[in-house]
């Protein structure tokens, strides 16, 4: 009778923990009523920043957001039940590793691009998002050549930070 006890205690606590229900299909941090997303042409307001990394970054913010979660593009403004737009407001390159005779053996590309995330269900609320991104090079790299691949991580590390905003709002 001593051992039948503790055998039902164990049984109890772990029906307590038994979850409701068993699934292979991850539904994600997204709310069920999230179908269609839109993406209005980023602005670009930094004064140094390529006029062509606008659309390029929108394009990717679009392909990222299609391939990485459940939303489908909806091509008409406004009409999604989430709304991103944004600018891109920080470009600058800065010198870093400095050494001696005030050197810089590798340059720092810092690129900030800020986003408003409206959501109209369940409920209404805006979000803003900020993402500050860098990528470094060699000083003796012009920064003509090596500026298109540094964009494209900076970029990728933008549209993630963007699909972390979406999956879990934090």
């Amino acid at each position: 009778m001593m051992r039948i006890i503790p055998l039902f205690v164990l049984l109890f606590l772990l029906g307590a923990c038994w979850p409701e229900s068993i699934s292979f299909r991850d539904s994600g941090g997204m709310p069920v009523e999230w179908k269609t997303f839109t993406i209005e042409n980023l602005e670009n307001t930094a004064p140094n920043c390529p006029l062509s990394f606008a659309p390029l970054l929108t394009e990717q913010l679009k392909d990222g957001v299609q391939n990485n979660t459940r939303l489908l593009l909806n091509t008409k403004k406004g009409a999604g039940e989430v709304n991103i737009s944004g600018v891109i407001s920080n470009y600058q390159v800065q010198p870093i590793a400095i050494q001696g005779a005030d050197n810089a053996t590798n340059n720092r590309l810092t690129m900030t691009l800020q986003l408003k995330v409206k959501i109209t269900a369940p409920t209404e609320e805006e979000w803003q998002v900020v993402s500050t991104r860098f990528a470094d090079f060699s000083a003796s790299a012009n920064l003509a050549d090596v500026e298109q691949k540094l964009f494209a991580e900076i970029a990728a590390q933008m549209v993630q930070d963007l699909i972390n905003k979406l999956y879990s709002n934090w």
